[in-house]
């Protein structure tokens, strides 16, 4: 079982330092707050309608760390003194096994955290804690699928140094348009 991490990442001159940690019960309602922003559903497949939902999403994230397959994190500002302030995104390492050379990197930015660098400064954070734990069970790259007019996430693969590799198919329901396969191989 992988132990729960919480991942810093300091504050630049224009954006706040973030913590990224798993997902807790008490980030349920501004999970919902989140998935109301039509400009974010467009993009994701797994929404929150309400505060039932967003716990019962909430408590997947948290069975899922436990099952060690899905490891989702609460992209939060950072306060002093280790407090988590405002919600501002989520990313998830998904499909890891032992093994398995690559794991995929997912994403999403809440709606008042866009442009301001939150979702690629997240994603490295994350690729850095991958390769980090996995690599010693064969992980060797990381794959970050978008849909082709999703501009703004290729933007966030290219800032996480994710190379392009391929275009992908639609494949209706959850990918229903073409997409862009980008890469990013462990450093040796």
């Amino acid at each position: 079982m992988i132990t729960p991490a919480v991942l810093q990442v300091a504050a630049t001159p224009t954006t706040p330092a973030l913590a990224l940690r798993p997902w807790s019960l008490e980030d349920a309602a501004p999970l919902v707050e989140a998935f109301r922003d039509a400009g974010l559903r467009r993009w994701t497949s797994h929404t929150a309608e309400n505060e039932a939902e967003g716990t019962q999403w909430v408590r997947s994230q948290q069975q899922s760390w436990t099952a060690g397959d899905r490891f989702s994190f609460a992209v939060l500002e950072a306060q002093p003194g280790g407090l988590c302030g405002q919600l501002l995104a989520g990313v998830v390492l998904k499909g890891v096994a032992a093994g398995e050379p690559a794991a995929e990197v997912g994403y999403w930015t809440a709606a008042h955290a866009r442009g301001k660098g939150v979702a690629s400064r997240a994603v490295e954070a994350l690729t850095g804690w991958a390769f980090d734990t996995f690599a010693a069970g064969g992980l060797e790259r990381l794959e970050l699928l978008h849909q082709v007019d999703n501009r703004a996430s290729c933007r966030v693969a290219q800032k996480s140094r994710y190379d392009f590799h391929r275009m992908l198919p639609a494949a209706p329901p959850s990918f229903p348009q073409a997409g862009h396969l980008h890469v990013r191989r462990i450093s040796p």
